[in-house]
């Protein structure tokens, strides 16, 4: 049987040796966040450049450490330095790093975000010191960016299956009691509490049970699980692992959805090795303790992340939700007792059976226990990945994590718990990120996908851009989500062409009441959540959208035109240069002018008019005769 305290002891050796050898360690972060902003091509120029400059060094691949607006990420380990984070860094400046720090002493502050690992730079900051890591609390989180995923050693060298081993010295029932003392509630949705799904699952009747990891994450702007995955899959398979222990369960699926292929890649090499290791499979352990993990892939469908749907899926069926109950836990995959996790949720697991409940506890409020992973997008100048305890305010996210608001306008409202959740204005940004505090101000904590508005967003058109998502991947099984979403989004749609009438708002209200009360699954029920918060805090666009039939934002294209003002066009030209109906007359060095029939309300002209000229307006309303 394998000895996993002297395979951690062994990894534990070779990680010292790694990071504090004779030989740098070069770190590339290569996530779908860093590929897409090229880090794969920094990691070819760094080998080239270092082979190049015969420098002796080893070169990893890592996750994403969350800074998503600085990729590509580079972090060096030179031996006796503390480690230093570099951001924004293409293969031209890769060449930099190993000609003026790997070769020389120059570490390149200017291209450096922060410091870790002990000690200081001249001219850097510690990473975990900086505004945008100092508040968080990596817990999820703590090895994304540091170990390589694709390596189950670095894994052990952070004490991996150290709870797995924990646990399987416990009963199943005392299991269960520990998740129930760290209070862990789901981090997929509502935020039900782990311990009693899991009990409704183990007193069910039958010899044959699963378990269940959704990782679909349909949600727009939401990449918690698929970060999560690729940086540190196996804190998934090791908490799977311990909560197939404590339900009785043998087999686990894990549902992710096709459009995740690195993420996918990453489970099936993890899966594999913990196989090859004897974490899975028959007796792990020597525990008599048998369990398998299936990999299922989603076909991208947004009604999958309901659980009786993606049972559906798993078992060949067409993803549609079933009327409940009886529930998954008592009736699910195959007609057996199921219990359905989401990434984040079992990757707790693990870390509360290492550490333990009281330390889980550290953190969170008195019914939101922990920390929890956001992803910060929208109108934000650094979007990215975060771990924040629970109940931390909304403000310390968007502006001391997040940095404030892009090109310094003004926060408008943020969008919590994707296309099931609703806004919460800028009046109640002091709101705390935790389970019950978003439900009162109507949205919900969701997986954890957080997207911020400023001045220029359009309430209206924002709810009818969620509402447009919710109808087309409604399943289309039952009569108010299919019928009652598309009626409500057609009456948003008139609303922001300028075709909006008296009583569409009390409509809508009318119409979503429905929708919510009748809808079978959670996708119906919660799909008119955007449209109400926004009718319940910024009523008056939608009032001036109908009455007056303006754009207060000035995003509706239908209720807005360009306007240039002769008194400040100073004739440059870059307007008509991006102009592609030619609407955009007038002579170089004068004043230019528009002809509202020919102009698209592209937008391009004034997105290029210099901000020190400002000459192009947007006007909402009715078109005027050009000032010229």
């Amino acid at each position: 049987m394998i000895d996993l305290d002297d395979l951690r002891a062994q990894a534990k050796q070779d990680w010292g040796n790694l990071t504090g050898g004779d030989v740098p360690l070069v770190m590339v972060g290569t996530a779908t966040c860093g590929r897409s902003a090229g880090s794969l091509e920094v990691l070819e120029a760094l080998f080239a450049e270092t082979e190049a400059q015969g420098v002796a060094c080893n070169i990893i691949e890592v996750g994403c450490i969350g800074l998503c607006y600085a990729e590509p990420i580079v972090c060096i380990l030179k031996p006796g330095q503390p480690g230093v984070c570099y951001g924004d860094i293409d293969p031209a400046k890769a060449q930099k790093l190993v000609q003026s720090y790997l070769l020389g002493d120059d570490p390149l502050p200017k291209f450096a975000l922060g410091t870790f690992g002990g000690g200081s730079v001249e001219g850097i900051p510690e990473l975990f010191e900086t505004e945008v890591l100092e508040p968080q609390v990596r817990r999820a989180l703590r090895n994304c960016g540091f170990i390589d995923p694709a390596d189950i050693n670095h894994y052990f060298a952070s004490d991996g299956y150290l709870g797995l081993e924990k646990a399987l010295d416990c009963s199943p029932e005392q299991v269960i009691e520990e998740v129930k003392q760290a209070g862990l509630r789901g981090r997929g949705g509502a935020g039900f509490p782990t311990w009693r799904k899991w009990t409704f699952c183990r007193e069910a009747p039958g010899d044959e049970k699963y378990l269940i990891c959704n990782a679909d994450e349909g949600d727009p702007g939401a990449f918690m699980n698929r970060s999560l995955i690729e940086g540190d899959p196996h804190s998934l398979l090791e908490g799977m692992i311990i909560s197939g222990y404590a339900l009785g369960a043998n087999t686990g699926y894990i549902y992710c959805r096709a459009e995740y292929p690195l993420a996918l890649e990453r489970l099936r090499l993890a899966i594999a090795q913990a196989e090859e290791h004897g974490l899975l499979g028959k007796n792990i352990l020597g525990s008599g303790f048998d369990f398998k993990i299936k990999i299922k892939e989603g076909a991208g469908a947004f009604v999958c992340g309901e659980e009786t749907a993606l049972i559906a899926s798993i078992e060949g069926h067409r993803g549609m939700p079933r009327p409940r109950p009886p529930f998954p836990a008592v009736k699910g995959l195959w007609g057996k007792p199921t219990i359905i996790n989401n990434v984040e949720s079992l990757a707790c697991v693990s870390h509360i059976l290492r550490n333990g409940a009281e330390w889980f506890t550290e953190y969170g409020t008195e019914k939101s226990k922990g920390t929890k992973t956001i992803a910060l997008v929208g109108k934000v100048k650094r979007p990215g990945l975060v771990e924040i305890p629970l109940g931390t305010p909304l403000r310390q996210m968007i502006f001391d994590i997040g940095g404030g608001i892009q090109k310094d306008k003004e926060f408008k409202a943020v969008q919590t718990g994707g296309p099931s959740g609703g806004c919460i204005p800028a009046e109640l940004i002091d709101t705390p990120v935790d389970y019950d505090s978003l439900n009162a101000a109507g949205s919900i904590m969701g997986s954890g996908g957080v997207v911020v508005m400023d001045e220029t967003t359009c309430m209206v058109d924002f709810a009818r851009y969620f509402l447009d998502f919710a109808t087309l991947e409604s399943c289309g099984k039952c009569t108010p989500c299919r019928l009652g979403t598309q009626q409500m989004l057609d009456i948003l749609t008139d609303i922001t062409e300028g075709r909006g009438q008296p009583g569409d708002i009390e409509l809508l209200e009318e119409i979503a009441a429905g929708v919510k009360q009748g809808s079978l699954c959670g996708l119906g029920q919660t799909a008119p959540n955007p449209v109400l918060t926004t009718i319940r805090y910024f009523r008056d666009e939608y009032e001036a959208h109908i009455h007056e039939k303006r754009c207060p934002a000035g995003t509706c294209k239908e209720l807005i035109h360009y306007e240039v003002d002769a008194k400040l066009c100073v004739g440059c030209g870059l307007c008509v240069k991006v102009c592609s109906t030619g609407a955009i007359t007038g002579e170089f060095r004068e004043p230019y002018a528009i002809d509202q029939e020919m102009c698209s309300k592209c937008g391009l002209c004034y997105e290029k008019c210099p901000p020190k000229v400002a000459a192009i307006k947007v006007i909402s309303g009715e078109p005027v005769a050009e000032k010229v």
